[in-house]
């Protein structure tokens, strides 16, 4: 078992925990699928603590390298941004939206898509090993995952309509390749 504690190998303790993570965010994607929304909600979350675990390990126990920095941006990637977007597409814009709304909702998701991606290239182009900033310059992947999800609850509760979804999601993709600085917990 000495593997777990080794850098250099991929399969250490915690890229096995961003591993969770990734199979969290595929189990998430298939069960939106099937339209269990809840479901996929929970091993979203499930994903998402299994983030925050990894680094802290990765940190703690040094075993932050440059392929467990590319393998926590592929899982937050899948998890923070695609879960997200997919499951909002499905059970918000394909059941509310139709014709130029939901073409424009599809706009909208990739717009979303791209920012994530953009946003955790950079990171990971002015990401040290085993640095941690004292804060983000605008809103880190998962902080828009949360917010996505709140959205995502206004229109499931019927607080809101697909076009204030298509407006928080349209702001919360830009946000994230903001200025706005957000503290890093």
């Amino acid at each position: 078992m000495q593997f777990l504690w080794r850098p250099s190998n991929h399969f250490n303790l915690a890229n096995l925990f961003t591993m969770v993570n990734i199979s969290a965010g595929l189990l998430a994607t298939y069960f939106i699928t099937q339209n269990n929304f809840v479901l996929a909600i929970m091993l979203a979350w499930i994903g998402g603590a299994f983030d925050i675990f990894d680094g802290k390990i990765a940190r703690k126990y040094k075993l932050s390298n440059e392929f467990g920095i590319q393998l926590d941006s592929f899982a937050d990637f899948l998890s923070f941004v695609l879960v997200p977007v997919f499951l909002i597409f499905q059970a918000v814009y394909a059941v509310h939206l139709e014709g130029f709304w939901l073409a424009l909702s599809a706009v909208v998701s990739i717009y979303y898509v791209i920012s994530g991606l953009r946003r955790l290239i950079q990171f990971n182009i002015d990401a040290e090993e085993g640095e941690v900033a004292k804060y983000f310059i605008g809103v880190p992947t998962p902080l828009g995952a949360i917010l996505l999800w709140l959205v995502y609850l206004t229109s499931a509760y019927d607080l809101a309509s697909g076009g204030f979804v298509l407006l928080a999601m349209t702001l919360i993709g830009w946000l994230l390749n903001s200025n706005v600085k957000v503290p890093h917990p």
